[in-house]
């Protein structure tokens, strides 16, 4: 059954197949269009993978990383005279990360700090993602520990993700993740065995604003180690984005998002990731005016 419209959208994909995909169909729709966040059962994606990623996950940060947050958390909520970090505080995300890529070339036998059994179950879960029909660009695996000031700092400052869809399996018990929608921020409840999609900025340009991104935060938890994997399915570098022709037409005047190369907006992105996205947008759109001036006077 669809959810009522105010809840948070959660689509059993085992239906797509059935008489009642039209239903399904529309419900993504409205996913996508007016919240940019929903979570998907039935994926396809076996649950005893996905409960070995998950224990073997938080094992590996058990053992491999746990001393060295704590070393940085120690320091990093203390003002520089007491010897922290002096930073501020909204500045610092409280997690402890590691990026695996994927394509175009795999990197994670080059990890130094992966067994041989988490390395295996992380190729499998990479497949696994694939057969959903989106060959990933590169995950990335996020562990947030208990926090003892969760007024000071947050898991993850809010952004917006730069790329085109992210899926998303997080902790089924420990939460965090919330969305920002008509103006308050809403939690994306833990499911166990779900996953978790979101639109990134480029689906946005290609929807010509169709379907945004949304910015979304992770807040820093005091009980519980949070996991969070997140794969990315990126543009190739070199390709160029634009909206759709057929979701920009030209009777719409000056309204389009910019054309630009993904890897010219990923160097800016790197940059201005905590900031709004629409300075990103016009500072392309005016590398595309300038251009245009040029070719004209030429």
């Amino acid at each position: 059954m669809a959810p009522a419209p105010s809840s948070f959208p959660i689509i059993d994909m085992g239906l797509l197949d059935g008489e009642e995909r039209p239903a399904v169909m529309e419900l993504l729709h409205d996913a996508c269009q007016n919240w940019g966040f929903f979570q998907v059962l039935e994926h396809g994606i076996s649950t005893e993978l996905m409960d070995e990623v998950e224990r073997l996950t938080k094992a590996h940060y058990k053992r491999a990383r746990e001393q060295r947050f704590l070393e940085f958390a120690s320091k990093a909520l203390l003002p520089e005279e007491e010897g922290g970090t002096g930073k501020q505080a909204e500045n610092l995300d409280w997690e402890s990360t590691f990026f695996v890529r994927h394509l175009p070339e795999p990197n994670i036998d080059d990890i130094p700090d992966l067994d041989d059994e988490y390395r295996r179950a992380m190729r499998r879960f990479a497949a696994e993602l694939e057969t959903l029909g989106l060959p990933t660009f590169g995950t990335k695996v996020s562990s947030y520990p208990p926090c003892p000031r969760p007024d000071l700092v947050k898991g993850l400052r809010a952004h917006t993700d730069a790329g085109g869809i992210i899926l998303l399996f997080q902790d089924a018990r420990v939460g965090g993740l919330q969305l920002l929608k008509g103006g308050e921020w809403v939690d994306v409840p833990p499911t166990r065995h779900s996953i978790v999609v979101n639109l990134g900025d480029q689906l946005e340009v290609i929807t010509n604003g169709r379907y945004k991104s949304v910015l979304h935060r992770v807040v820093a938890q005091t009980d519980g180690n949070r996991m969070s994997i997140a794969s990315f399915y990126n543009p190739a570098s070199d390709a160029v984005i634009f909206p759709a022709p057929a979701l920009a037409p030209e009777e719409a005047g000056d309204t389009f998002y910019p054309r630009f190369v993904f890897e010219d907006y990923m160097k800016l992105y790197v940059r201005h990731k905590f900031e709004d996205k629409e300075p990103r947008f016009e500072a392309f759109k005016s590398v595309e005016k300038e251009s245009s001036n040029l070719i004209a006077i030429a």
